[in-house]
């Protein structure tokens, strides 16, 4: 592989042109370079070097310099500052859709987990606790 070439083999890697297609349009812009400084790190970059941390679950000051990504401190900020727009969950959603109108999820294997569903209407009322000794114990502190 020639020199300088990583960045383009990883972010071909994870994040693909077709998926890259999808994604794009629901980040916000790339920040315009500044004058003076490093140029900012454009969002396919920052998005492979978040996959690439999620899906080897190697810390963020680890992320290879070599990847092209910028460092795991700026891949880190990029994910929250998305996260904070809600970047993540319209991302899931598009995804989501995209693979259900290919007939690409056996919604019979698919489950839900009662511990995220809202009660309505606040759910029922828990049962007082009943004492089980005769009479409560003094405090230690009083």
């Amino acid at each position: 592989m020639k020199p300088g070439c990583m960045e383009v083999f990883m972010a071909r890697a994870l994040v693909p042109d077709s998926l890259w297609e999808l994604i794009e349009p629901l980040l916000p812009p790339d920040k315009p370079p500044k004058s003076n400084g490093r140029p900012p790190v454009p969002n396919r970059a920052a998005l492979t070097g978040i996959l690439f941390v999620l899906r080897t679950g190697i810390p963020w000051e680890y992320l290879p310099q070599e990847m092209g990504c910028g460092s795991g401190m700026t891949c880190w900020r990029r994910l929250h500052q998305w996260h904070e727009l809600g970047v993540w969950q319209e991302v899931y959603e598009t995804l989501l859709a995209h693979l259900h109108r290919a007939d690409g999820i056996d919604w019979s294997r698919s489950i839900v987990d009662s511990a995220s569903v809202r009660a309505v209407f606040g759910g029922s009322k828990p049962a007082r606790v009943q004492l089980t000794g005769a009479n409560a114990a003094a405090s230690i502190t009083s």
